[in-house]
């Protein structure tokens, strides 16, 4: 769902640029003002998971691929405000390192994938466990809260091009939905065998499981289980990928639209390494590059927008009288 440049207008880039600045500021805010959230290293892994499986993609038609996008995953792990901040990093990462989406249609792709997805999947996910969901409905819940989130994305997406004048709303947006209802059923499948596995594994880790204090360090395991998981998959899985093109592709080249724009420069594009000849291994070292580099950035960022704890939050210790 990633719009490359050259199929929005100004008007409406920058318009998405501006909500979406407005969310991600939002986001910030809140997880900083949160006393209780998850620690700071898992919305790193959370982001390199996601970074990495979205290199993956998987046959949805004839000649027509899907990937994961993440949003409602991510909302079941880390709350709102932590995954809007995942999905955000995500999607910069991979369009300034790997020219995957525009960089003028930006703002447009983190208003879909990211503050759509985000809002979505976690208000689909809330409702539908309810306040003591079982660990059979809450893998029923992100399943369908994946699915709807990538409903929602396809949807703004569609409008995104209609007020751009580059299709109309009536044939593009069955086109959006046709193919992204599949895509969904995919992002359903995976969304809920990650959120069964944590169940299995690391219930702790999962959303509202139990309270997390302010500046507790994840897990050392859950960490380093976590990223080795991520560099796997961007390693083995994603050079035997799905090579047809996307959803958002396979509609704009049905439709016969076009991009008004020129290629895209960026370091890793399309996921090659220069000077690497062999296309399977610059795409396992751009991978495993960029799902380390997506770490580091959700971890610093965490870090620095979540306060660390003062002495003074501590409780004030009562001390006991001796008798006699």
């Amino acid at each position: 769902m990633h719009i490359p440049d050259g199929f929005l207008s100004a008007r409406v880039a920058f318009g998405y640029a501006a909500l979406s600045s407005l969310g991600i500021g939002m986001a910030c805010y809140r997880l900083r003002a949160e006393r209780t959230r998850g620690p700071s290293a898992l919305i790193g892994v959370s982001a390199a998971f996601v970074f990495a499986a979205q290199m993956v993609n998987f046959p949805v038609a004839a000649g027509t691929s899907g990937h994961l996008v993440g949003s409602a995953l991510s909302g079941a792990l880390l709350g709102l405000p932590g995954a809007l901040v995942v999905m955000t990093a995500v999607i910069i990462m991979q369009c300034l390192a790997f020219a995957d989406g525009g960089v003028f249609a930006l703002g447009a792709n983190v208003f879909n994938m990211g503050l759509v997805g985000c809002i979505v999947g976690v208000c689909c996910y809330r409702l539908l466990c309810g306040a003591a969901p079982s660990p059979t409905r809450r893998v029923a819940s992100v399943a369908c809260a994946g699915w709807c989130a990538t409903i929602a994305g396809a949807v703004s997406c569609a409008s995104q091009l209609s007020l751009s004048g580059s299709a109309r709303l009536p044939v593009v947006l069955p086109a959006m939905l046709g193919v992204h209802a599949l895509i969904g059923m995919g992002e359903a499948v995976i969304s809920s065998l990650v959120v069964a596995s944590v169940l299995r594994f690391r219930p702790e880790l999962l959303e509202n499981s139990r309270p997390v204090r302010l500046g507790e360090r994840a897990p050392a395991s859950a960490v380093f289980a976590g990223l080795g998981l991520s560099v796997a998959i961007a390693a083995l899985l994603a050079p035997i990928a799905y090579t047809a093109p996307d959803g958002f592709s396979r509609v704009t080249q049905a439709l016969g639209l076009r991009a008004n724009a020129g290629p895209q420069l960026a370091p890793f594009s399309e996921y090659g390494i220069p000077g690497v000849v062999s296309g399977v291994l610059a795409t396992v070292l751009a991978g495993c590059l960029g799902t380390l580099l997506v770490f580091g950035l959700c971890w610093l960022l965490a870090l620095a927008l979540v306060p660390r704890p003062s002495r003074s939050t501590e409780p004030p210790r009562v001390p006991v009288e001796s008798s006699g």
